[in-house]
């Protein structure tokens, strides 16, 4: 009999993670799905058929019912206030699956906790945006002891994930670190993309020829990000695909990772002031995307991009 799942987060990237869950994993019972706004997981659990779902308002009775514990959250903050209640009940045997993006030091401190307690743990960050979710094409970093890994991948590759970066027998922070720096790209992806196109702009070369460009050379998420700038989606979307404060979040740690190996991440520094401007912008609401607005408005432009 297959095991049974609860899911705990629905952000952007958790929502994508149930829905392939729900449509190809092998399951014998509903997914169960938490999150600390009970109607964003009676909305997901309507549109998903709530045969395939039920959700739990009570944290500790969604454990007590589960096998496999999925956890993707926002921050450190909110992992270790999920797992301080979690790890209150019983959970001997349960295994506990952490997808969430946090320090390397904060996984490292749940799994301590969690394996006292006689539960299994699994880091497993994943990499790719909400879209990406959404088709299950994510990669999955998995690190961990092997017997609790190979309880995880079952719902990684084919399901939630188009491939795998195993790290089975690494130490649980090793998927944190990767995943950190994996984040990095993105950082310098966007930060790239903002200066370029501002100079376009102020050159009077033309941002519609570097987007040409980047649409051939590079396309995936350089294209979306060059589009989701000269669209003015960074500055028009309701609710953010990267929120600011994740983003600032991801530069944080990676910078702390980079101070303690003595290593100076520039560009990440550079990205992370754009962002702190974003933030004092736009507040919560702002988008990694941003950042596009904080150059052009220290370049002498609007903020805005609108005609």
């Amino acid at each position: 009999m297959a095991p049974t799942l609860l899911w705990i987060g629905l952000g952007n990237m958790g929502r994508g993670m149930c829905k392939n869950i729900v449509e190809k994993a092998d399951l014998s019972s509903p997914l169960l799905l938490h999150n600390r706004s009970v109607q964003r997981a009676v909305d997901l659990s309507n549109k998903l058929s709530s045969d395939k779902t039920e959700v739990v308002e009570d944290l500790a009775a969604g454990v007590s019912k589960a096998d496999i514990i999925f956890t993707c959250v926002s921050n450190d903050e909110a992992i270790n206030a999920t797992f301080e209640t979690m790890l209150q009940g019983h959970v001997k045997n349960k295994v506990f699956v952490e997808c969430s993006t946090v320090h390397p030091e904060t996984t490292e401190a749940l799994a301590k906790a969690a394996t006292a307690a006689g539960a299994e743990f699994v880091a497993a960050p994943v990499f790719g945006a909400p879209a990406a979710a959404e088709a299950g094409q994510l990669i999955g970093v998995l690190a961990g002891p092997r017997a609790s890994v190979d309880k995880a991948k079952p719902y990684f590759k084919g399901v939630m994930a188009k491939a795998e970066i195993d790290m089975t027998d690494k130490p649980y922070g090793q998927a944190l670190k990767l995943k950190v720096l994996g984040n990095t790209f993105v950082l310098a992806m966007v930060e790239q993309l903002a200066e370029a196109h501002t100079v376009a702009e102020k050159s009077g070369l033309g941002t519609e020829y570097v987007n040409d460009f980047v649409q051939a050379l590079f396309g995936g998420p350089y294209a979306a990000y060059s589009s989701r700038m000269l669209g003015g989606a960074y500055h028009k979307m309701k609710e953010p695909l990267f929120g600011v404060d994740l983003a600032r979040k991801d530069a944080r740690h990676a910078k702390s990772l980079a101070t303690d190996a003595g290593v100076q991440m520039k560009i990440v520094e550079t990205a992370d002031q754009h962002l702190a401007q974003v933030q004092e912008h736009a507040g919560s609401l702002g988008d990694i995307a941003g950042i596009y607005g904080a150059v052009r408005k220290e370049s002498g432009l609007k903020f805005e991009n609108d005609a």
